[in-house]
């Protein structure tokens, strides 16, 4: 009968969590995903390239909501079996209070298991894909991310104005300048994209092109000159970020740059990003993938919080609001020391311990509270 009881409750719980984590998600990931236009109304990408990276960032926005929405799920759900006096069956069974947050201790160190896996190995692969997709892309519609009177400068190294643009998609009043030391500037009263084969042109017409090479000033004038786009470079970041290396290589390259002889690691060893001025952002990316999770179970410990008062206390309800509060706070907290980590390795130790040691506190104080009203009867 326990396994009974124990089996509806966490059957509730997960479904309860999956529905609202992947409606939440898919909620905030459609906002993103609008956000994500840009890249080809202003950058000019493929309709491939922006559904591929949208998509792959999905795993991301879900990470960031499985704390809250695990919380929130077994805060309604507990309070829910309190309201309609299910939790009564429980200990009417002979459940201990005791043996019911065990249950669900386990349980949350499966899910901080599952969690640590998704943000240490799936996420970082999954944004390093994505990002490959416009490492590896090209400027296909450069006629969409000229916008007129704008400066647009998506493309490395060269810069487009145009003073106005027809219907059809002709420019008027072109501007523009390639490069930055010895630089080209060209003017062009009217110009319009063309496809050559695999070849992106823009034809000007009635222009001249003025060029400062070694201080040295040359120019001409054309009726019609065709500027070819297809051998630039976009200003996309072409190398990894920090939050898309693996786990294994930012262990690796904390372990180099701190020379620490625990590891057999080839000194020569390389990944992008790993030098000592970024040593903050691998430490703060270690942390909130490794220990963040950690917090997981402290707030399935507060939401249990919630079956040491029954409904018939006069001040459930706010007892209630405290306790989400609470978890609320957990929450704030566990994503504010992401920013308080340093170089400092003491003070990063104390940070680290912190969801650790709520855990054991909350724990403590059920054994406290429960063995309080056990001999009292």
């Amino acid at each position: 009968m326990k396994k009974i009881l124990f089996r509806k409750l966490l059957s509730d719980c997960t479904l309860f969590f999956l529905i609202s984590l992947f409606s939440t998600s898919i909620i905030i990931w459609v906002f993103q995903a609008v956000n994500f236009l840009d890249i080809i109304v202003e950058d000019g990408r493929n309709y491939v390239v922006y559904l591929n990276f949208s998509l792959l960032n999905f795993p991301k926005i879900m990470t960031k909501l499985i704390p809250f929405i695990l919380f929130f799920s077994f805060v309604y759900t507990i309070t829910k079996y309190e309201i309609k006096n299910e939790l009564i069956i429980f200990w009417n069974f002979g459940i201990n209070k005791i043996e019911f947050i065990n249950f669900f201790l386990k349980l949350s160190i499966i899910i901080t298991v599952v969690q640590i896996f998704l943000t240490a190995s799936i996420v970082p692969k999954t944004q390093d894909l994505a990002r490959s997709f416009l490492r590896t892309s090209s400027v296909n519609f450069l006629e969409n991310f000229v916008k007129p009177k704008v400066f647009n400068d998506a493309i490395k190294g060269l810069t487009i104005y145009s003073n106005s643009k027809d219907k059809d998609g002709n420019l008027k009043e072109i501007y523009l300048k390639k490069g930055s030391g010895d630089f080209q500037i060209t003017y062009a009263k009217k110009g319009n994209f063309k496809q050559a084969g695999n070849s992106q042109i823009l034809e000007l017409y009635s222009g001249e092109t003025i060029s400062i090479i070694n201080n040295k000033i040359t120019s001409f004038k054309f009726s019609k000159s065709d500027f070819n786009l297809s051998s630039l470079e976009d200003n996309t970041t072409t190398y990894k970020k920090t939050q898309e290396v693996d786990t294994v290589d930012l262990f690796k390259c904390y372990h180099n740059l701190m020379k620490l002889n625990i590891l057999q690691i080839d000194k020569n060893f390389q990944v992008e990003n790993c030098k000592e001025e970024n040593m903050n952002n691998i430490l703060k990316e270690l942390y909130k993938r490794i220990i963040i999770p950690f917090y997981i179970p402290v707030l399935i410990l507060i939401s249990l919080l919630l079956i040491i008062r029954s409904k018939e206390n006069t001040n459930y309800t706010k007892y209630r609001l405290l306790i989400f509060s609470i978890g609320l706070c957990a929450i704030v907290i566990s994503e504010m020391t992401i920013r308080l980590i340093n170089e400092d390795f003491f003070r990063n130790l104390k940070i680290i311990v912190i969801p650790f040691f709520s855990l054991i506190s909350l724990y403590f104080l059920f054994l406290i509270k429960f063995k309080f009203i056990k001999t009292s009867k």
